[in-house]
């Protein structure tokens, strides 16, 4: 990925945890590598196919002075993703935020604090069994588009399938989602799990009947375990409800611990598993 450098932009402006820094303000030094392809740009020799950095700095000094936090680590990343929404064209930022003022009483040159955000490509699965299910369906993509933090990039058809399980219950709806997000997974989790609570989810059965089911399958290459949150899915290999749709939408998308495509693993479990897609 091409990069764009801004170097030590000086900034004054008023973060500390001490009263007397936000009252006084101080000079702070911004370095930030924005990764953005300039092909393009470079290319045509055209401004509007590249990110502005006149306007970046601009942007970032208007941030950080509009704004008083009690750290820099909170200034850092409020200031890194603020950009990321502002600038479509950025898909990582690094930031530095130096504070050589800090209220240290010892020889120093400067302190910082340096975060990467940037945007992350996640797939869902999503489903619904109960009431209007096509409805609960379109409302949890409406909710991923209506958040600043997600973009919706592809969505796959709603398929008809057979319960999964032991669980006697009406027939579902399933379908997949292709998002980026600035979320971490632990992050997308909380917000999907908000999602469903909004449309009326109560998590009474395991594998019982509900209003609307999302659950994180890949993320980007993450492999991921603990007690909530298991990435990738980890019984979409064998979910043919599950595959079908996401082989719709991302066919060529590699299973970062089987290291199979998403078609492969649709294919086996069609040859070898339950079927379930009406």
């Amino acid at each position: 990925m091409d990069q764009i450098k801004i170097e030590n932009l000086r900034i004054y402006a008023h973060h500390g945890v001490y009263a007397e820094e936000n009252e006084k303000g101080q000079n702070f030094y911004i370095n930030a590598v924005l990764e953005t392809d300039v092909r393009k740009a470079g290319v045509m020799d055209d401004l509007g196919l590249s990110t502005n950095y006149g306007e970046v700095c601009l942007f970032m000094e208007r941030f950080l002075t509009e704004h008083t936090y009690q750290l820099i680590e909170t200034a850092a990343q409020r200031t890194a993703e603020e950009a990321l929404l502002a600038f479509p064209l950025v898909r990582r930022i690094t930031l530095e935020i130096r504070k050589p003022e800090a209220p240290i009483p010892l020889p120093f040159e400067s302190v910082s604090v340096q975060v990467t955000r940037g945007w992350k490509k996640a797939y869902l699965a999503c489903g619904s069994n109960m009431g209007e299910r096509e409805a609960y369906l379109n409302a949890a993509v409406t909710a991923l588009r209506q958040d600043p933090r997600c973009r919706v990039l592809r969505v796959s058809d709603w398929m008809s399938t057979t319960p999964y399980g032991t669980v006697e219950q009406d027939d579902f709806l399933n379908g997949a989602i292709a998002i980026e997000t600035l979320y971490t997974p632990q992050e997308l989790l909380e917000r999907i799990h908000e999602i469903e609570s909004e449309n009326g989810r109560e998590r009474k059965i395991h594998w019982g009947p509900r209003t609307l089911d999302l659950d994180i399958l890949l993320y980007e290459d993450c492999v991921l375990y603990t007690e909530d949150l298991k990435i990738p899915h980890a019984d979409m290999q064998n979910r043919d409800f599950v595959l079908a749709p996401l082989a719709q939408i991302a066919p060529y998308e590699i299973h970062p611990v089987l290291h199979q495509s998403v078609m492969r693993l649709y294919q086996e479990v069609m040859r070898h598993g339950e079927a379930h897609v009406l």
